[in-house]
């Protein structure tokens, strides 16, 4: 082949590969843009009035007004709903890590009769959604007597949770070495304080992966608060906010300052662990 005939193929291969790469940026930005126009519209929604909002919603409001974020602080019972939920995702949390951790450990570093019918177990549950046995739960809970109670929610959220953070937890604690486990038996080290001083800090990005995996469909859940909370005092964000509709109208600025505000703690979080959770995902990604 010639000289020319070479070039002729590189510059064409350079420009089919630049073509891709700009498709895929161009498909990037579009999506990126319809992921952030929702939050961009509830960011603007919240520091307008009624009148705002239907006459020019995508105007970029005044943010120096303050009249909705002060009024659902000091005229509802925002800061209830907020504390609930806080309360409730944050236990749902920590016993999800806790015993998921634990499960995986167990099936992912010992050898034992059952093993992968125990983690097939937990699997199960990834494809039985709970909302298909609300009725059955319903009736558990009464007679549990903890119906109308934070409690029912934090035992379905932990029964939820449990399957996705074995799964999470099992592929990346089974590939550590095992001479970390064989060297801290030789110091003397007990079996707990294996697992939680030398091989829980090497998975912590499985950890964040878990936690923001679990914290968003908690934080956000809306169906299970309906069916188990009756008390306005012990409602959720997501079931609290529909009370800040009415009958007749809604005070749309309200509103969506009350969703700015409920989404803010979730985001925050998520940048906060956002390295850890790339990490995370490379590491998956690479195992």
């Amino acid at each position: 082949m010639s000289t020319a005939s070479q070039s002729y193929y590189d510059r064409r291969g350079m420009l089919a590969t630049l073509g891709k790469d700009g498709l895929i940026q161009i498909i990037l930005i579009l999506n990126t843009v319809v992921m952030l126009a929702p939050i961009v519209i509830m960011l603007f929604a919240a520091f307008k009035t009624n009148a705002q909002i239907f006459q020019s919603p995508f105007s970029i409001p005044d943010f120096s007004n303050f009249a909705n974020i002060i009024k659902i602080w000091s005229q509802t019972n925002f800061l209830r709903y907020l504390l609930n939920s806080m309360i409730v995702t944050g236990a749902s949390i920590v016993v999800i890590l806790t015993l998921g951790t634990m499960a995986a450990y167990a099936v992912g570093r010992y050898k034992f009769r059952g093993s992968s019918f125990v983690l097939m177990f937990f699997l199960a549950g990834l494809t039985l959604p709970l909302k298909l046995a609300i009725i059955p739960l319903f009736i558990l809970m009464r007679d549990l007597g903890i119906l109308n109670t934070q409690l029912s929610l934090i035992v379905i959220y932990v029964a939820m949770g449990l399957p996705t953070t074995v799964f999470i937890m099992t592929g990346f604690i089974a590939t550590l070495p095992n001479e970390l486990e064989d060297a801290a038996r030789m110091d003397g080290a007990s079996e707990p304080r294996i697992m939680w001083s030398i091989m829980l800090p090497l998975v912590r990005p499985a950890l964040v992966i878990a936690g923001i995996q679990n914290v968003v469909p908690i934080w956000n859940d809306f169906f299970f608060p309906l069916i188990f909370i009756q008390k306005d005092n012990l409602k959720t964000l997501p079931q609290g906010l529909t009370t800040f509709m009415g009958e007749y109208t809604t005070d749309w600025g309200v509103l969506f300052a009350g969703l700015l505000l409920s989404s803010a703690p979730v985001i925050i979080v998520y940048i906060i662990l956002s390295r850890q959770f790339i990490n995370g995902m490379t590491a998956g990604a690479v195992k």
